[in-house]
């Protein structure tokens, strides 16, 4: 039996389908989305290789139920994704870049924001993720308008994330690298 998760992304309200197995697909979906990971070990292969192709990137995930004010009741929760990437001789990348630095944080304390105030984004649409067995995966593609299409790939196991977001302009491949992001899980 396959499960499906609708995932938005950025801030995630993650719900339950069918269970395949005794332990609710919702539950092994936070515990392998949430945490600190980075692909570390895939750029110093590629610096010992002779070329670094991917940012040294960084994602901590973390459970945000209490930032979420007034959400209706529901079976899942809300996930605040931060992203970090560093490209030879470029400063730190934030994502997203749109919102100050230090406020979208899962380190904010102060952090709040109010379900009615959020609102679905026009242009990224939910990622819906299959899992098979242990694994989790999407191929979720967004058309931006303007022949702009950007496209999530992703896998997740336990304590590995893979993921490939391509960018695309009438149809050229506009990501600087053809292959995933190959993360290590650091830190649960």
């Amino acid at each position: 039996m396959k499960t499906f998760l609708t995932i938005p992304l950025l801030l995630l309200p993650l719900l339950t389908m069918a269970q395949p197995s005794p332990q609710r697909t919702i539950d092994l979906f936070e515990t392998y989305i949430t945490g600190d990971f980075t692909n570390q070990r895939q750029v110093e292969a590629e610096v010992k290789a002779g070329k670094q192709v991917h940012p040294l990137a960084r994602h901590v995930n973390r459970r945000a139920d209490a930032k979420i004010q007034n959400a209706p009741p529901r079976d899942g929760f809300w996930l605040l994704e931060e992203s970090y990437y560093e490209y030879p001789g470029k400063p730190l990348e934030a994502k997203p870049e749109n919102l100050p630095p230090v406020a979208l944080k899962n380190g904010n304390a102060n952090l709040r924001m109010n379900f009615s105030d959020l609102k679905p984004s026009p242009t990224f649409k939910g990622a819906l993720y299959q899992r098979r067995g242990d694994t989790f995966t999407t191929h979720a593609p967004n058309d931006l308008g303007n022949g702009m299409r950007f496209t999530l790939i992703e896998t997740f196991t336990k304590d590995r994330l893979e993921v490939m977001e391509l960018l695309e302009k009438n149809g050229q491949r506009l990501t600087p690298y053809d292959t995933p992001i190959v993360y290590d899980r650091v830190r649960r």
